[in-house]
């Protein structure tokens, strides 16, 4: 009985709430939601960034913490899900991306490949794959769009390599450090979460800023 009650709150969990998604399901977790957020479509709405932050927090979090995670076994998890859900989402897109992203009907999953498209066309392959981790959407979208596109295997495979470890590592790392340096910093953990998304958020909002003044330069120009 106990167990079906616990499967039951597992379940009800908020998929949303970074907090949420790890005193649920800890350090597995994170390796699942890493791995389903860029290597699988429908995984785009998942709280990347805060959650890596997050975890980071708990991890420095004193012995005594309702949620308290080991940064050894968060970094692992972080980086193994990244990294293979990355390879997974290439794989898929070289078989069937052109043809998941025609059947989708979200219209934010669309736009995303809209701008992955052309991140990969602005900077190229290398700067493109690094820099698509660190947008919302975009990252869940630029790897199957890469395997459709047939970016090179070996060059995608290093530069998802070399920018999921710098996303991972860096984010879980930024709130470790946090939380050592900051007594009591659980107080203030949806603050902290609420800026983390939204400087996540930022580059998507330059981009679509550059993408709506160019389109008014283009109307103009015809004009």
């Amino acid at each position: 009985m106990a167990d079906s009650v616990t499967a039951a709150t597992d379940l009800a969990v908020n998929l949303l709430d970074a907090h949420a998604l790890l005193a649920a399901f800890g350090v597995v977790g994170i390796g699942v939601v890493m791995f389903a957020e860029t290597g699988l479509l429908i995984g785009f709405f998942l709280p990347g960034d805060s959650l890596l932050f997050t975890a980071g927090l708990l991890c420095a979090g004193p012995a005594e913490a309702v949620t308290t995670l080991s940064l050894p076994l968060v970094l692992v998890a972080a980086v193994a899900g990244a990294l293979a859900g990355a390879q997974c989402g290439y794989l898929i897109g070289r078989r069937a991306g052109a043809t998941l992203l025609a059947r989708s009907r979200s219209p934010r999953l669309h736009e995303g490949a809209e701008r992955a498209e052309r991140l990969l066309e602005r900077y190229g392959h290398a700067r493109a794959i690094v820099l698509a981790r660190f947008v919302p959407v975009v990252r869940t979208v630029l790897n199957p769009l890469a395997g459709a596109l047939k970016v090179p295997a070996r060059a995608f495979t290093l530069w998802q390599v070399a920018g999921g470890l710098v996303w991972t590592l860096g984010l879980v790392l930024a709130g470790y450090g946090l939380g050592s340096s900051v007594p009591d910093v659980d107080r203030y953990l949806l603050p902290i979460v609420a800026v983390i998304v939204a400087l996540s958020l930022l580059p998507l909002a330059i981009e679509l800023l550059r993408s709506r003044r160019a389109v008014k330069h283009r109307n103009g120009s015809t004009g």
